[in-house]
């Protein structure tokens, strides 16, 4: 058997792609089906979109002898996080004209998406979008992602300059094909193959996808472990000094499959800021090269790395980055969740942080965000950060105007919320029903189970307490459940695999307690375990620590000790 038919099947979709354009554009032509051909289902994650179909309607449709009702999830390019209110002005009545949904949702890489958008729509929302200078360019597919960047309003001008950092990486590991260009924005087409080239990439691209984070110490709410590159800020003075660099970290693992895990990124050392993009390209280079091809569940970064060890792998992004790694300076991370409230930032300038529960944004029921937003941007004049934790803030509010914006976010209900410390720290992917992955209930289920959760917490004198819990219907772990405190994996209809030990700072992975559980399970666990750390933990000792402590589950730093 020759060595290409061994790669996996993607990587020939993408070899044959002419640069990721494969017959999108007669896909998109075609009034016959509301979906596009299998493999440019594929090449179109390269230009931020998803084919997804309604699962709820699945099974009815197929009787009818109907196709699935195929539409498109959509994410934007965002790096940061960080847009102006007239570009939130336009996200929101793109939302409310060209999706089903007609709802945002903040993303855990630090964007938006959008949901229900049918064939017919993508091109004039995506020209749409470009209209605001905004784009979808590599959200998601085998590239370097959004790269996504710490918040903290405690240090605005410290997050400035670190922010810039995140366009300037961004902007770098950009694909240079010109498909996107051409399919949506109508640009003169690239006559050949050998008129152009992927001097980073190469024509199949990296072998799985790619993430970045850059994070400000204490604060980890980019998650900074959790990804294939992180970098964590160094300042002196309230300057930026240089990064620490980490690599290999990854939420993704397969149930039943013992050789998938999630993992933490491992230390490389530090450099100066200058040389922050030269590294990121040493380290895309080296796992374009050296990481796996054949397996997919084998492709990512953290893979790589741990095939290699870190002190070889740092080795080759020394020799190709021309760039020799300093020691570690030291730092530390207290938390990994979002402040909510007023924080005071810099000349007079106010943030308020908005929980937004599992990042959806709509006017639905009582709640009626998508108007109390709408009208927020339309008189605010600083930024809106998207944060990692699917939260919202309104930054660089003036003096003069923040009793406006604060009686908008309480007028419609987006701030001044009773919240418990769980459901401050609570996350959830999408699941059900657009995503075709998952095998359980999330976004849709997690609310109701916080409720029922608060009343133990209550029950027990633990309604404050801020436990960080994460649930995903899958185990590709979109929402980083692997770092919570307490965690839940679907693994069916209603079943799921309960996970404990995370410290809350997001710095050490949780481990499985109990698998395959359905609702009267968790709670009947929980009660028992709530029960026990409230009256024999350690003052100020977080849950995910008394667990470990107690023996409940082990420690576990090493993505590999995963399994054990």
């Amino acid at each position: 058997m020759s060595e290409a038919k061994k790669l996996s099947p993607n990587e020939g979709i993408k070899s044959r792609s002419h640069f990721l354009r494969g017959t999108i554009l007669e896909g998109l032509a075609d009034p016959s089906t509301g979906g596009l051909a299998a493999d440019d289902t594929q090449l179109t994650k390269f230009h931020g979109f998803y084919q997804q179909d309604d699962r709820d309607l699945r099974s009815e449709r197929k009787r009818q002898k109907l196709e699935p009702l195929h539409s498109f999830m959509l994410r934007a390019r965002v790096p940061g996080g960080v847009m102006q209110p007239k570009q939130w002005l336009a996200v929101d009545a793109i939302a409310r004209e060209l999706t089903i949904f007609q709802s945002i949702r903040i993303t855990t890489r630090q964007t938006f998406q959008y949901h229900g958008i049918l064939k017919r729509n993508i091109k004039h929302l995506i020209q749409s979008l470009g209209r605001e200078m905004l784009d979808s360019i590599a959200a998601c597919g085998d590239v370097n992602r959004n790269v996504i960047s710490n918040t903290n309003p405690l240090e605005s001008e410290l997050h400035g300059q670190v922010h810039e950092y995140a366009i300037k990486i961004s902007e770098h590991l950009l694909p240079r094909t010109r498909a996107y260009q051409e399919i949506w924005l109508d640009e003169e087409k690239v006559a050949s193959n050998e008129e152009e080239a992927e001097p980073i990439y190469g024509s199949t691209y990296l072998p799985r996808k790619f993430k970045i984070a850059l994070a400000i110490p204490p604060h980890n709410d980019v998650d900074l472990y959790a990804n294939d590159l992180g970098f964590v800020a160094i300042s002196e003075n309230g300057e930026l000094v240089g990064f620490n660099v980490f690599v290999g970290g990854g939420m993704g693992s397969t149930h039943g499959d013992k050789a998938t895990y999630p993992q933490i990124a491992r230390g490389l050392g530090f450099i100066g800021p200058e040389n922050a993009i030269a590294v990121s390209e040493a380290v895309v280079l080296t796992q374009r090269d050296f990481g796996d091809r054949v397996n997919r569940k084998h492709a990512r970064l953290k893979y790589t790395v741990d095939d290699m060890g870190v002190d070889a792998f740092r080795a080759e992004v020394e020799k190709r980055s021309g760039i020799e790694f300093q020691e570690e300076r030291p730092f530390e991370f207290t938390m990994h969740s979002d402040r909510l409230g007023w924080v005071k930032g810099l000349e007079d300038k106010w943030n308020l942080t908005l929980f937004i529960e599992n990042g959806r944004i709509w006017d639905r029921d009582e709640k009626r965000y998508m108007t109390g937003l709408r009208e927020i941007a339309e008189m605010h004049e600083g930024e809106f950060r998207m944060t990692a934790t699917q939260n919202l803030i309104i930054a660089n509010v003036p003096e003069a105007k923040k009793e406006q914006v604060e009686s908008l976010a309480r007028e419609y209900g987006l701030f001044g919320q009773t919240l418990s410390g769980l459901r401050r720290n609570s996350m959830a992917c999408v699941a059900l029903p657009t995503c075709g992955l998952a095998m359980a209930e999330a976004e849709r289920y997690l609310p109701d189970l916080v409720t029922k959760m608060d009343g133990l917490l209550a029950k027990h004198d633990l309604a404050e307490e801020p436990i960080v819990i994460r649930m995903t219907g899958c185990p590709n772990g979109c929402a980083r459940p692997f770092l919570a405190e307490i965690a839940f994996v679907g693994k069916g209809p209603g079943k799921y695999n309960f996970y404990l030990g995370g410290d809350g700072k997001g710095e050490r992975l949780n481990k499985l307690y109990k698998e395959n559980v359905g609702e009267d399970v968790i709670l009947e666990e929980l009660d028992q375990l709530l029960s026990a750390y409230a009256n024999e933990r350690e003052a100020g000792e977080r849950f995910g620590d008394f667990v470990i402590r107690q023996g409940v589950v082990k420690a576990t730093i090493e993505g590999r000790d995963f399994h054990d």
